[in-house]
């Protein structure tokens, strides 16, 4: 997620963010925009915005090349911390934004890590990152689309719907791996999905205190829609996105 998103209606509609904003209500939103499942709680999907699940074969192909799947994950990790930082350089006057991208990046470099000392572990090197079409494609999506919020909140959903589809991969991986298996990989997803699920909502709220919450969950529902087509098309790879 190194790029933040720039698109021509989002630089129009998002004219006023250069100067100081409206804040809508208060630093969190825990029950704002949360997608209603009847499924249990082993459901991958319960709590995000996504509107249809990964294809049952990614789980397949993650699963036949971990090495290549980690090498992608930590190139992950690092775009998510550069894009807080990002973000934080770009929109410096919302001390509410800033405050938060400086724990994200901590935590997200923390993760980089984590996934970096496995690689080591197996003898795996870190590589080059390879083109991110699932990010680079939902960006171009939410620019094409039309009622955009703005190009900050509309950077911030875009956010949102990455961390929220990594959360499901992340519980579909920690369910597929034996708790016990290369050196408790499976607990380490279960561990990272509970931290994605909570970076869904970080970002989901604060486009929520830009906005508020009715313009928010409607973008949320557009964004669901075009997120779960991209999936569909983009053919299964290890990779996390």
């Amino acid at each position: 997620m190194g790029k933040l998103l720039r698109c021509r209606h989002g630089d129009q509609l998002a004219a006023g963010l250069a100067a100081p904003i409206r804040e809508v209500g208060g630093p969190r939103y825990a029950g704002a925009v949360t997608i209603e499942r009847d499924a249990g709680s082993d459901d991958p999907l319960r709590g995000l915005p996504l509107a249809q699940p990964t294809p049952p074969e990614w789980i397949d192909r993650a699963l036949g090349d971990l090495d290549a799947l980690l090498a992608d994950h930590a190139h992950c990790e690092l775009k998510a911390a550069s894009t807080a930082l990002a973000l934080i350089g770009r929109y410096p006057q919302h001390p509410f934004l800033v405050t938060a991208m400086i724990g994200l990046a901590h935590e997200e470099l923390h993760h980089f890590r984590q996934v970096l000392e496995r690689l080591e572990r197996r003898g795996v090197p870190l590589g080059r990152p390879p083109e991110d079409r699932y990010v680079r494609r939902l960006r171009q999506l939410a620019c094409e689309e039309p009622g955009g919020l703005g190009a900050l909140p509309d950077q911030l959903l875009v956010c949102a719907f990455v961390e929220a589809r990594s959360c499901e991969r992340f519980r579909l991986l920690a369910a597929a791996l034996d708790a016990d298996a290369e050196h408790g990989l499976g607990r380490f997803y279960a561990r990272l999905a509970a931290a994605e699920g909570r970076h869904w909502e970080l970002f989901r709220d604060l486009a929520v205190r830009l906005c508020g919450e009715r313009p928010v969950a409607a973008r949320i529902e557009r964004l669901a829609r075009l997120e779960s087509e991209l999936v569909r098309a983009l053919p299964p790879a290890p990779r996390m996105h």
